[in-house]
């Protein structure tokens, strides 16, 4: 076995653009040591992007399969990146907590405005960039800050729901929100909710995931490299994933995320090997 993983991926599950066994070949051909499956869990209104609860038994079967197959080549894991929307819909719920999982991230994409809990009530953080204008004008009175404000609310209530381990993509807000005009990563109205956010991640005592899916085609890293001092201070624990939807990209900006990482101080993250959360060196 060899020394990369990658512990966020999408297979067909979900919005993933191939089967599962097809990621686990090209991580075998990179030599990776673990890959963990992490499809988009099911939601209460159904999605391009999500699974659907039907499919749920199928995908535990799946990886399962792949596990023992591949046992001898590689370490596979069983995941689910959880969407968080508010308190009566996060990963803490019994559907969740009683599934046969590895690990589980908590993740935002969608911030309800009004309910019931449905697509059309949703504020949508990722994705196409005209939509998320549209949303901002639509719902936030043209105001990203306002936006932004929801989002880290969101995100701290979803650090105190609890019911995962890693936590996904922690300022994907700033993907889009960068390309809004006022947006600025540096203003105090950004920084505070963002390191409250970082200090209860710390206290909770979570992995906080360094997502490098734009790192090589758009220079972004979730969180932003500007704050991997910040995470260091804080002696938050981090993980590299590439949250890739296509095979070939399974080690996408990996390499390189991890280089900047060692540049901040940081001299090991945090993997499962051998089925337990450890300390893995960079």
């Amino acid at each position: 076995m060899g020394k990369d993983s990658n512990f966020h991926s999408h297979c067909i599950f979900c919005d993933g653009r191939s089967h599962p066994e097809n990621f686990v070949r090209f991580a075998v051909a990179n030599g990776f040591r673990a890959y963990g499956f992490s499809s988009h869990s099911p939601l209460p209104f159904e999605t391009f992007w999500n699974m659907t609860k039907s499919d749920m038994p199928e995908y535990v079967a799946e990886i399962n399969r792949l596990k023992e197959k591949y046992r001898d080549r590689i370490e596979i894991y069983l995941g689910l990146e959880i969407d968080y929307l508010d308190d009566t819909y996060n990963a803490s719920l019994p559907f969740f907590r009683s599934l046969p999982l590895d690990y589980r991230i908590g993740s935002i994409h969608f911030m309800p405005y009004r309910l019931p809990l449905k697509e059309e009530n949703m504020a949508c953080i990722d994705g196409d960039y005209a939509d998320f204008e549209d949303c901002i004008d639509r719902y936030y009175e043209g105001s990203v800050r306002l936006m932004t404000g929801h989002f880290f609310e969101s995100s701290m209530r979803m650090i105190e729901a609890g019911g995962f381990d890693i936590v996904g993509h922690i300022d994907k807000i700033y993907m889009n929100g960068s390309r809004h005009p006022g947006f600025d990563l540096q203003a105090g109205w950004y920084r505070k909710p963002f390191l409250e956010l970082l200090d209860l991640a710390a206290e909770k005592e979570l992995v906080v995931e360094v997502n490098c899916k734009n790192k090589r085609r758009k220079g972004q890293t979730f969180p932003h490299t500007n704050s991997f001092g910040e995470l260091r201070k804080r002696n938050i624990s981090v993980m590299v994933n590439s949250d890739c939807h296509y095979p070939d990209l399974v080690n996408d900006g990996r390499r390189e995320t991890l280089a900047l990482l060692a540049e901040a101080g940081y001299r090991s993250v945090r993997e499962i090997v051998g089925g337990k959360w450890q300390d893995v060196g960079i």
